[in-house]
């Protein structure tokens, strides 16, 4: 028996580091746009549970994105002359012009990892657009406990390294389905590309002493944390929290660092909270 998933993908071409980007992207829902990122070396296949939710897209047009490089986003003319490294200036670009293209008004931005680095960013220097933000394994900066030139070598799977890295900030205690589901995702990633991600991730742009200037009287600002994430701590979330006047947190017990793939029912109630706090 055939079952349809309310999920329906399109494509929109944006600009973006001066050049044109086809960008993939997802939704299902009506009501308050919700823009969603993902992870570093995954793509939009993260956000499927909180898609195909009908509780939560009854009143939220939930839209997830395919960066550049990512799943069904394709690299930009040239890209085999070039190594792939993203940075904070062209990910806020992409962002911006997701929503322009979209012509969204007062979207709610939620974003994972990297994706909740840029909440931050976004929270800081581009708050105008939207509602709030919703920055999930977010912190001020991270620098890498791991080598990330083993993700890109002519002597290892790169996709097979990044699910090792992955496999480490996984919770046991998600169903076994998705936490392998999370994993199958980065030994998807195209080549070099999880490693562009991490270099962004541990070593571009710091928010450490600045995120003072965040204004969460008008647009408010919540951090989400994996108890079981190592590459941002529940400790790394709550230094970031309080530096931000207003923001709130929560910690999510028997969760990693990919919560709405690696344990969607865990995640969900925690992710109906935050977009409770954005009304």
């Amino acid at each position: 028996m055939s079952a349809f998933e309310p999920i329906t993908g399109r494509y929109v071409t944006i600009t973006a580091g001066g050049r044109p980007h086809r960008i993939y992207f997802e939704e299902a829902g009506q009501g308050q746009p919700v823009i969603c990122f993902h992870t570093a070396g995954a793509d939009t296949r993260q956000w499927r549970h909180i898609m195909n939710d009908a509780e939560i897209t009854a009143r939220h047009r939930i839209i997830a994105v395919d960066m550049p490089w990512h799943g069904k986003s394709l690299p930009p003319e040239g890209w085999q002359t070039e190594e792939y490294q993203l940075t904070t200036d062209f990910y806020i670009e992409v962002v911006l012009a997701m929503v322009a293209a979209l012509e969204l008004e007062n979207p709610v931005y939620a974003g994972c990892s990297m994706g909740g680095r840029i909440a931050l960013q976004l929270a800081l220097n581009h708050p105008a657009p939207f509602k709030g933000f919703i920055a999930i394994e977010a912190s001020d900066f991270q620098p890498a406990w791991y080598d990330i030139d083993w993700f890109h070598r002519p002597d290892a799977h790169g996709g097979e390294m990044g699910a090792a890295l992955v496999s480490a900030n996984i919770a046991p205690q998600g169903p076994e389905a998705e936490r392998w589901n999370t994993q199958w995702m980065f030994m998807q990633s195209g080549p070099g590309v999880f490693r562009g991600d991490l270099s962004f991730y541990t070593r571009d742009d710091s928010l450490v002493g600045k995120l003072g200037g965040i204004d969460t009287s008008a647009k408010p600002v919540h951090i989400m944390v994996g108890e079981y994430d190592m590459t941002c701590t529940p400790e790394d979330a709550k230094r970031t929290a309080d530096a931000i006047p207003g923001a709130t947190l929560a910690v999510m017990p028997g969760i990693g660092h990919f919560p709405m793939s690696e344990n969607p029912e865990g995640f969900r109630p925690y992710f109906v909270e935050a977009l409770a706090k954005m009304a």
